[in-house]
């Protein structure tokens, strides 16, 4: 009985894995990778546009920073569990603890 309820448990919590969303802005690697249509290659251009630039505003905003990621491309990716909400503060924050710190700038006077 017990072995029953165990593998329910954990086929209940297999499947609630599969569906759940993966946020483009503060995903890494293995969560984008872990998107049917998403290899190595894919999620290090996200992440690394993401980290050049800061988070996503949109599906529109990922395809147009992103090559090779077109509107159906995009959709299939959303389908596939991918979100791309809205820059949130939370999502900012976190992208922003993701990028490396660049030092200041110093002007020398000559």
């Amino acid at each position: 009985m017990i072995r029953k309820l165990l593998a329910a448990a954990a086929l209940v919590a297999a499947i609630g894995h599969a569906f759940a969303a993966v946020d483009v802005n503060t995903a890494n690697e293995d969560a984008l990778r872990g998107i049917k249509g998403i290899g190595p290659a894919r999620a290090k251009a996200i992440l690394d546009e993401r980290g050049a630039h800061g988070p996503f505003k949109d599906a529109a905003d990922l395809g147009h920073r992103v090559k090779g990621l077109g509107g159906h491309t995009i959709e299939r990716l959303q389908t596939e569990g991918l979100s791309v909400g809205p820059a949130s503060g939370a999502a900012t924050k976190q992208a922003a603890a993701q990028t490396p710190a660049r030092a200041p700038a110093v002007t020398v006077k000559k």
